[in-house]
């Protein structure tokens, strides 16, 4: 078989933004940089969630109300490029969005109606790579992280603090990256680990309620990873591939002081996930191959909230790779059966406040690889 990437990882890990694992987009990977010569790779993924739910009937006549689609579309790119300068060393850049987030309630439950809350996350990563014999490799260096997030609470469930805001600004923080991996090329045999470090910002919070504005450095990291990649020859043309993602969503807390003075509630909740990928490919011509994978986060039991209203996941992607000399066109379609999940809040109420049922979420991904 020819050179080939994980031709469905960036569409299968892309799909995962919209599901309980917190907010990842593109899985964080490092594949880029264990290719074979001088590559660069540009790519997208775009996300379509429809996660809807009912008010709880525990609300009164706040309850069994429709809440709409409360996330909406995102367009998640990712671009790399490496080049081999020696035999044993290689060194590659790449730019990714790996977290975001867009939820919105809309008029129709009056509980919850206007409660939003975005957050948009970038990276630069700086790779290095040495062989230190045919079959084994480590790679690591540094990732320069910049986010931002906004959260508004706002409808009838939450009484004289609806209208609350917090707007935490633009922060930029580093970490590292570690990793190794282990091939035989001739059996198309590659096996990947990679260790993404957490990230601490300090954003510059500001706090709006009622007549009251704070203003506060407020601490948030974005959580330490841990990616397993493979994939092996298994027939002529026939190939499997898959891994594990591991994320310690259960550090991401945000803790502004109105917030936390009014309710002991938090605006967002994850516990730790664990994401699995397995698939097959086959190339069927010396243009043509094919992918079927799928993806499985098991559910965490998590205490939801109004922000966080789905728990696990389980979905299938269907790809596709067309090659032509050094040009890759990988294209990719992946749905997903979101995991259902009762919101719960302790204040002003100690019940659970909605039911999200029966959600999915469809993406496409696409990607440019160009061999020089």
């Amino acid at each position: 078989m020819k050179q080939l990437t994980l031709s469905a990882a960036f569409a299968v890990l892309a799909a995962t933004q919209a599901d309980a694992g917190g907010l990842d987009a593109t899985g964080q990977p490092a594949s880029f940089i264990v290719q074979a010569g001088t590559v660069l790779e540009l790519g997208f993924g775009h996300i379509s969630p429809s996660l809807s739910g009912v008010t709880s009937p525990t609300l009164g006549p706040l309850g069994n109300m429709a809440t709409g689609n409360i996330a909406a579309d995102r367009t998640i790119p990712i671009v790399s490029f490496k080049h081999d300068f020696t035999d044993q060393f290689s060194a590659g850049i790449q730019y990714e969005q790996p977290f975001a987030a867009d939820v919105t309630y809309g008029p129709s439950a009056i509980a919850f109606a206007g409660t939003t809350a975005s957050a948009d996350v970038s990276s630069i990563t700086a790779l290095m790579r040495y062989k230190l014999s045919e079959r084994f490799s480590v790679h690591g260096g540094l990732r320069w992280q910049t986010a931002k997030a906004n959260f508004g609470l706002s409808g009838a469930l939450y009484g004289p603090f609806s209208g609350y805001t917090a707007t935490m600004d633009r922060d930029s923080a580093l970490g590292y990256v570690i990793g190794g991996a282990f091939e035989i090329p001739e059996y198309f045999l590659r096996v990947a680990l990679t260790y993404n470090s957490e990230i601490e910002h300090e954003f510059t919070t500001t706090e709006v309620s009622g007549l009251t504005t704070l203003v506060t450095p407020v601490s948030a990291s974005m959580p330490q990873s841990l990616n397993l990649e493979f994939q092996s020859g298994i027939a002529p043309a026939t190939f499997v591939f898959g891994g594990a993602r591991w994320v310690e969503w259960s550090k991401l807390q945000f803790a502004p002081p109105i917030l936390s003075a009014a309710t002991p509630d938090p605006l967002v909740n994850f516990e730790d996930t664990v994401t699995y990928t397995l698939g097959i490919g086959r190339q069927f011509s010396e243009n043509w191959t094919g992918t079927a994978a799928l993806i499985f986060e098991p559910a965490t039991d998590f205490a939801s909230t109004p922000l966080t209203p789905s728990d696990g996941f389980h979905g299938v992607a269907l790809g596709v790779i067309y090659t032509q000399d050094n040009f890759e066109l990988h294209a990719n379609v992946v749905a997903t059966r979101l995991g259902d999940a009762a919101p719960f809040v302790t204040a002003p109420l100690f019940t659970t406040v909605s039911n999200f049922t029966d959600n999915t979420s469809v993406a496409a991904g696409f990607k440019i690889v160009q061999r020089f």
